[in-house]
Parts: C-alpha cells; structure tokens; sequence
C-alpha cells in the first residue's frame, strides 16, 4: 500500500512591416507603455467589454515585453486629438479596440496600434470568431500580433489549449481543455475518475487520458473535433501516457501490470510494447529527449524520488539532478528539463516544492519559484515558457514562468482541482 501511494504521488506530482511602432523597442531602453482604449459601440455588453479588456491587458503584461496600464478608457474609434495622444497617461502605444456581436452570434473585432509621438495608426486589423465563449483566444491573438508587430520574441504559445483533470469530488475528474488564463473552458470527458491527459500532436486535435472506470485502468485517445473515443491499451495497476514522440507515432507510457512501475514505449503502427526500464521500485513520468533517442524518467533508485535518464535500448542509466531529495515530477524540451524539488526534510510533509531548470549539456541549474507547492511543469515550445500546477491552501491554479523576464503568473481553478497539465 506504501509503494502505491510513492507511486500515486510521483505520478501525481514573419516578417514585419517597418515603422515607427517598431523603432520604439529598437530606440528604448526601456519597455514601451502601452495604455488601452474601448471604442465598442453601447449595444456590445459593458461588463463583456471589460472582461475582454483585463484578459487583453494581461496578455501583453505576461508577454513581458511591455509596461501595461491597464485602466479601461473609452474611445471613439476615428478618434480626435485627446484620444489619439493622451498625453495625461506619457504612454508610447495605445492598443484600441471595437468589439462587435453579429445577428448569427459571431464577434467582430477591430483594432488599432497607435504612436503617441504622432497620433498615427500603424497597425490596423480585423479580427472574428464565431462563438461568444471563445472570445479568450480573440484576445490572445491580438496580443500575439501587436507583439509581433513591435518586433518581440514570439509569445505564440498563447494561442495553445491547455489541457487538464480536475478533480470534482471522490473518485471523479474531468478531462478540460482551456486557455492558459481558465477563462475559457470546455469539458470533454466526465463521469468517473479520467485523469492525465496529454495531447497527441502539437495540432492539438486529439488527446490521450487513463479512464479508472473499467475493470482495468484504460488509455484512450479521443478527437477533439469528432469526439470519436478509441481504446489504446490496458494495464493492471497503472497506465499513464507521460509523453508522444515528435511524430506521433510512440507513446512513452508508465504501466504497473506486477506492481511494479516501469517505462515502456508503445509503437501505435506495429502495436509492439517495449519496456525501457527494469528495476524493483518505482520508475515513472517519462520524457523523451535528444530527438526522441533517450528517455528522463524519475525513479527512487537512490532511496528517494530523483531524475535520471537513459538511451533508448541501452542498460547505462545516467543521473541528471544532485539537487534536492524528493525531485517528484519533470519535463523535458531539447536538452532542457524542469523538475519540481520538495525542500522540507520530511519526506511525506506538506513541504515546499519548488522548480529548477537544468541542461542535459552543462552543469547549468536555475531556481524558478520560491514558495509554495509548484509541481507538474510543463515547456511551451518557446523554450521561454513553462506552465505548472500551484497549489495554495485548498486552491490550485495554473502557474506560467516566463524564463528571461524571470516572472511568474498565477491563474486560479475557481471550482475543482487540478490533477494534471499539457499543452
């Protein structure tokens, strides 16, 4: 019963149009300080208008590379002399926005990127999506191409879903799918215990979860579109999918069919089953690394949760963390990986948990968070963003590290909690 709770907890655990909007980030030394402005006609909902406005305004303060006012002003949408300068506010950029419904339920967006050193728009752009609930993504991309239109490093992950499990009550969780701030989502699997989803492909247009429904734990892959559910394989004890290969085509999967833990890889064309490690206690959470040739897994090999990795078909098993004594969750992304590390002497304790980034190349280690319980990262494919669970008291959010800009950003789950992420 012990070695199954260790396990549970492991596992738990373009180019650009040349103007003077662009000269700002090249002249400054600075961030520029961008201000916003609701030019949305009065038949558009207020309190519609503001939502979009905060998760607008937050986009462009978690991309980093912006100073953000984030005071709702309105506008007219020509605009006059005030409205075009604002002088009052010694902003560089104002971002003005026209947000419309359409009779067949649609949202119009409009926008305008205007200098304040000449009170000119250089940068227009019309914007629609076709559900009133996805307007989250309407705000993402816009902050996406204003980014992109000041000449910064790309923050496309925004548009990326997040998917992930809540837990509801005992013994049942639901699979999500969601933007990185929750304010958008959309339930896609309920009824019983469903829990570590993972996506695919990086398309995002399907997913595998564990389904504890049956007589035995079950992976399943679903189409998002469709819906369609198709059974992949089953296990006695455990089956989690941890990680896809680049292709899509193998599935590293953590399976107990003796009660034993290990890692295997589960070839979808041949349906052939490969076990990849072999050891008495408890390996899980495997990440494929070095073009998919080598696995980093954590194992209790040491007398505690560590990080280790091997080659794929070789018996060598390489340690990669000498930090810490309770290294219980990791991800992997090139030659990078991000483990979560309890720093409490208990084993079992409600310790902290903190996040520490390392190559696989170089003696390299950052420290990423610094109170709290911050578990399950995940790598955006920035290489600049991670994504993690946070947990406070009885609360848990989603948590986004933007790496250079050393900051981190807190989003909360207002019903449920969270089990496990991808994206």
């Amino acid at each position: 019963m012990i070695k199954k709770l260790i396990t549970l907890i492991l596992v738990t655990c373009s180019l650009f149009a040349y103007d003077s909007t662009v000269e700002i980030v090249k002249k400054m030394d600075r961030l520029p300080k961008i201000i916003f402005q609701d030019a949305s006609l009065t038949n558009t909902e207020l309190s519609f208008r503001q939502r979009f406005h905060k998760i607008l305004a937050g986009d462009l303060r978690v991309s980093s590379h912006f100073e953000v006012n984030d005071i709702y002003l309105q506008s007219s949408f020509d605009g006059n002399l005030q409205e075009n300068f604002m002088n009052e506010y010694k902003s560089d950029l104002i971002l003005r926005y026209k947000i419309e419904t359409e009779t067949d339920g649609s949202i119009l967006a409009s926008i305008k990127l205007i200098n304040t050193n000449d009170g000119q728009a250089n940068f227009n752009k019309t914007y629609r999506i076709s559900k009133l609930e996805r307007y989250p993504f309407l705000a993402h991309k816009i902050a996406i191409d204003i980014n992109n239109e000041i000449g910064a490093p790309s923050i496309q992950w925004m548009e990326q879903f997040v998917i992930f499990a809540k837990y509801t009550s005992s013994k049942k969780s639901e699979v999500v799918i969601s933007d990185y701030t929750l304010s958008f989502q959309k339930t896609v699997v309920s009824g019983g215990l469903n829990i570590f989803p993972k996506w695919a492909n990086k398309k995002q247009s399907a997913f595998y979860y564990t389904s504890y429904n049956g007589a035995k734990p079950t992976l399943y892959k679903v189409d998002v579109n469709s819906g369609k559910r198709e059974k992949i394989y089953s296990s006695n004890g455990m089956i989690v999918c941890s990680d896809v290969s680049v292709d899509g085509n193998k599935l590293l999967l953590t399976m107990a069919p003796k009660d034993q833990t290990d890692i295997f890889v589960y070839d979808l064309r041949t349906k052939n089953l490969e076990k990849i490690t072999n050891y008495s206690g408890i390996d899980v959470n495997g990440n494929f690394i070095d073009n998919d040739s080598r696995v980093v897994f954590v194992s209790d090999r040491l007398g505690y949760p560590n990080i280790f990795a091997k080659d794929i078909g070789s018996r060598k098993i390489e340690q990669m963390v000498y930090h810490g004594r309770n290294n219980n969750s990791c991800s992997a992304l090139d030659n990078y990986i991000v483990y979560s590390s309890r720093e409490s002497d208990s084993e079992f304790g409600s310790g902290t948990f903190n996040l520490y980034l390392i190559s696989t190349q170089t003696d390299y280690i950052r420290q990423l968070t610094a109170t709290g319980k911050n578990l399950y990262p995940r790598f955006a494919d920035d290489k600049e963003t991670i994504l993690f669970i946070k947990y406070f008291e009885n609360q848990s959010a989603l948590g986004v590290i933007r790496l250079n800009a050393n900051k981190s950003y807190h989003f909360p789950l207002k019903v449920g909690k969270i089990q496990s992420i991808d994206w």
